[in-house]
């Protein structure tokens, strides 16, 4: 979890990536924080996935996984 944390305030709190300027409101911290949360788990780069992204990788893997259901 430390992990996650220390990727979120770096990624998402520490830069302008997910927000432009400062945080004014915690509703801009909600909004920045729902942008690297749909980034972090839809459309990044992920070395271990072959640098695809987690929707990429998932879509593949159920494909994969119905083509081997299907009767021959």
């Amino acid at each position: 979890m430390e992990c996650i944390n220390g990727l979120y305030k770096t990624e998402c709190i520490r830069t302008t990536i997910f927000h432009a300027g400062p945080y004014k409101t915690i509703s801009d911290v909600e909004y920045a924080t729902a942008g690297w949360v749909d980034w972090y788990n839809n459309r990044r780069l992920h070395s271990s996935l072959d640098y695809t992204t987690p929707s990429e990788y998932e879509s593949a893997h159920h494909a994969a996984l119905n083509r081997e259901l299907q009767p021959a």
